[in-house]
């Protein structure tokens, strides 16, 4: 730096891809979630952001120079075309050639992004960043733990630093963490290693229960001690057909201390191991349709049933209409559900309005998982345009034209916009109050818990037909490494 001020760039370029997914995710996902260009990143954190939004936090005190470049970000879908990211790819490249010379660079990504011709877009872009930026800039990266972690990625980087919790809670916390680590590497402050070692297989560590909570509350406890600076639990992404999908633990030493990283790679091996060890308990119990249905009703007070397998944040549809169905079959009463993508139907209801009556075929749009359209007598009882969710870390998560409708005292929220449900004002906003509710029925798979939980008795998640099936062992896989847990002769 020779006592010139720090000069940083920051952008961002996220999305997971279910590789199973029936939809190409093209550019139109990314302006509907989050797309801003260089310069024009709003006054708010995005929930793939943090690392722009910590540097904005720490700049002014430390005197950086800040250059902000392209901000993009979809929800969960399938293969990203070749043309989409490209485009935003050599976009935010050239966003950092116009911002050179930089001492940092500080990415937003998720590590799950797969498109027609990369397997793993992350590598090739951290790659790129390297050949513009130069071997003297350190480059860092926040990722979600939910990533296919590559040897590309960790070469090309610095540091990396996944989410511990589940929900991801703690976006902005990692994020500050990364500014930190950079901003003393780049001031030769300090050098770290990089230790990867591979479980041999693949598995959702949720913080929410034991014993995910216990193993991530050591893995944490394990950082600023012995030279160890920090510990990412790569879950990996189980519906990615690619070769570097899988748990993984990321360990990053000082090398002052560590010198040929013989003690971040012990570490990483003694944490594979007792992850291994707990893999059998992990999971949770997946009743199927009628069998949580009557769970559900035999429970006093409010029952959240989160429909897993259609969970836009996984890279499904969102539109499945499988539990919908028997809830109106069975005449199950004091229900609500959201979010259900289906634009026709806000458009038709936008266009009835509040209080009409009216034939409406709701759902099932997209492919057979998502199950056949649900056809019923419904009330429009509430439009809102351009609705935000309260996402992640308080977030915004953008929902567009929403509709609250009912049909026998089954209340749906249907919505022009994909996104799995995040906050209670997915229906409070809509003047449908969850906890005064009987069932509530959530696409999603576990994100849900953190705005959810307090108002549940009772939580269950069920095992219904979709994109993001329980059992992902029989999805068909070409390219994943085997043999890996819980895939068959592991």
């Amino acid at each position: 730096m020779n006592g010139s001020p720090m000069r940083v760039f920051s952008a961002a370029l996220a999305t997971e891809t279910n590789t199973f997914a029936p939809m190409p995710t093209g550019l139109s996902s990314f302006h509907e979630r989050a797309y801003f260009p260089a310069g024009t990143h709003p006054d708010r954190m995005q929930m793939h952001s943090g690392p722009l939004w910590a540097a904005r936090l720490a700049g002014p005190a430390r005197g950086w120079t800040l250059i902000e470049g392209l901000v993009a970000a979809a929800v969960p879908n399938g293969v990203v075309t070749r043309a989409a990211f490209e485009e935003l790819r050599d976009a935010l490249l050239a966003d950092l050639r116009a911002a050179l010379p930089v001492d940092m660079v500080l990415l937003g990504m998720h590590g799950a992004m797969v498109a027609d011709g990369y397997d793993d877009c992350e590598g090739d872009l951290l790659k790129r960043v390297r050949a513009i930026a130069g071997p003297d800039a350190v480059i860092g990266g926040t990722l979600d733990p939910h990533t296919h972690l590559s040897t590309a990625m960790v070469e090309n980087a610095d540091l990396l630093i996944c989410w511990k919790e589940y929900p991801h809670t703690d976006i902005l916390e990692r994020a500050v963490e990364l500014v930190d680590f950079c901003a003393a590497m780049a001031e030769k402050r300090l050098r770290l290693r990089a230790s990867v070692v591979d479980t041999g297989m693949v598995a959702m560590l949720h913080t929410t229960r034991e014993p995910a909570r216990g193993f991530v509350d050591r893995v944490s406890a394990l950082e600023g001690r012995d030279g160890i600076a920090s510990v990412s639990v790569v879950h990996g992404f189980p519906y990615g057909d690619t070769p570097d999908m899988g748990t993984k633990i990321l360990v990053y030493s000082d090398a002052a201390t560590d010198a040929d990283g013989a003690r971040g790679t012990a570490l990483a091996q003694r944490l594979a191991a007792e992850l291994v060890d707990l893999r059998e308990s992990l999971g949770e119990p997946m009743p199927g349709i009628d069998e949580a249905l009557d769970m559900a009703t035999e429970t006093n007070g409010t029952v959240v049933l989160a429909d897993r397998s259609d969970n836009p944040g996984g890279g499904a549809p969102g539109d499945s209409t499988f539990l919908l169905r028997r809830v109106l079959e069975r005449r199950i009463s004091g229900v609500c559900l959201g979010p259900l993508w289906d634009s026709g139907a806000v458009r038709i209801a936008f266009d009835a309005g509040v209080g009409a009556r009216l034939p409406l075929r709701i759902g099932g749009k997209i492919a057979p998982l998502s199950g056949d359209p649900v056809d019923g007598n419904w009330e429009v009882r509430a439009l809102l345009r351009d609705m935000v969710m309260t996402g992640l870390a308080g977030t915004p998560a953008k929902l567009g034209d929403c509709a609250l409708i009912a049909c026998d005292d089954v209340e749906v929220v249907i919505t022009s916009y994909r996104c799995q449900a995040f906050g209670v004002d997915l229906f409070t906003q809509l003047g449908c109050d969850p906890a005064q509710r009987r069932l509530v029925i959530v696409k999603s798979s576990q994100h849900f818990r953190a705005a959810f939980a307090p108002i549940a008795e009772r939580i269950i998640l069920v095992d219904t037909p979709g994109v993001v099936t329980n059992d992902f062992t029989k999805l068909p896989f070409r390219k994943i490494k085997l043999p890996k847990w819980p895939f068959p002769d592991a």
